[in-house]
């Protein structure tokens, strides 16, 4: 019964992951694209900070730790992320920035790899191979056309991936006792208030917003049911799962945009974009080969 909640846990959360890109790509034509990312993890930080301080009395950064974990993932997972994402998705459509950003698992072994003294093996090696491989397909770049828009945005996007992986290495060394709940939290506020910060300064406003039916449900949809319900799904999954598991979410979501893409947008992605994601996963399955065996042999011995 368990391992079931488990498993209709994980599906609702990589739908609901799995549409956020959808939903930017739905809203992006009436917001300015730091602002709106911004606005949405303003709303989503203050939901999750409240469920914090309801369930938990270390609701509040105690330690330098605490707060430079908070500070490098607002900056980098929430801020830099997200800003990349939407300026990407720009560019290009939802489900194509869902599997370049799938990527991540393997940008955060090779930045561990690079920054932290994980061990190189061959075969990691080959899983990075596998993965930027499976980028060059996304982009699919034309000798005529390098700066065409699915170059760009795919480019953007990637840098996206590597802004979130950056930040989930550099959180490693720090000895941070603050929940995940409240460092969700609180890096949500702080990435915000960066984002909207990054919006003013490049020229955009908050006046240029055309507050529509369909803006609004976007933000909205953006901010509370795939930003603060998916993420408190993501704490107790994380809980039960353990962090490999749950990075496999990443490969359930450019599944779910692309459906979702299908069925509300009438897009889908082509053949090509296709073999680009499976490589992309089969560089993760590579680098996480040791890990995915065990949870794999666990799953057996204790059965369903």
């Amino acid at each position: 019964m368990r391992n079931e909640r488990n498993g209709f846990l994980f599906a609702i959360l990589g739908l609901l992951w799995g549409s956020s890109f959808v939903a930017i790509e739905v809203g992006l034509p009436y917001f300015p694209a730091l602002h709106f990312a911004g606005l949405r993890y303003a709303v989503a930080g203050l939901i999750v900070l409240g469920y914090a301080v309801w369930t938990t009395d270390h609701w509040f950064p105690r330690s330098r730790d605490d707060l430079g974990v908070v500070l490098t993932a607002g900056a980098l997972m929430i801020g830099g992320h997200h800003a990349f994402l939407y300026l990407g998705q720009e560019y290009v459509p939802g489900a194509v920035a869902a599997v370049v950003i799938s990527l991540g698992p393997v940008l955060t072994a090779l930045f561990a790899t690079l920054l932290l003294g994980d061990r190189l093996t061959a075969l990691s090696a080959l899983g990075f191979a596998f993965g930027l491989a499976g980028v060059a397909l996304v982009a699919q770049p034309n000798p005529d056309q390098l700066l065409s828009a699915n170059v760009v945005g795919v480019g953007i996007v990637f840098v996206a991936s590597a802004c979130f992986a950056l930040g989930a290495v550099l959180t490693r060394p720090f000895d941070a006792q603050l929940p995940p709940r409240s460092l969700q939290a609180w890096a949500m506020l702080f990435g915000s208030g960066l984002l909207l910060l990054a919006g003013s300064l490049t020229g955009e406003s908050l006046a240029a917003i055309e507050w529509t039916p369909t803006a609004v449900w976007s933000l909205v949809y953006l901010s509370v049911v795939t930003g603060a319900v998916a993420f408190l799904i993501y704490f107790e999954l994380l809980d039960r799962l353990g962090p490999t598991q749950i990075n496999l979410i990443g490969y359930v979501e450019p599944v779910s945009a692309t459906t979702i893409s299908w069925v509300f947008l009438g897009q889908l992605i082509d053949g090509v974009t296709a073999v680009g994601f499976l490589a992309i996963f089969g560089g993760f399955a590579l680098i996480k080969r040791h890990a995915l065996a065990r949870m794999l042999a666990d799953r057996v011995t204790l059965g369903p």
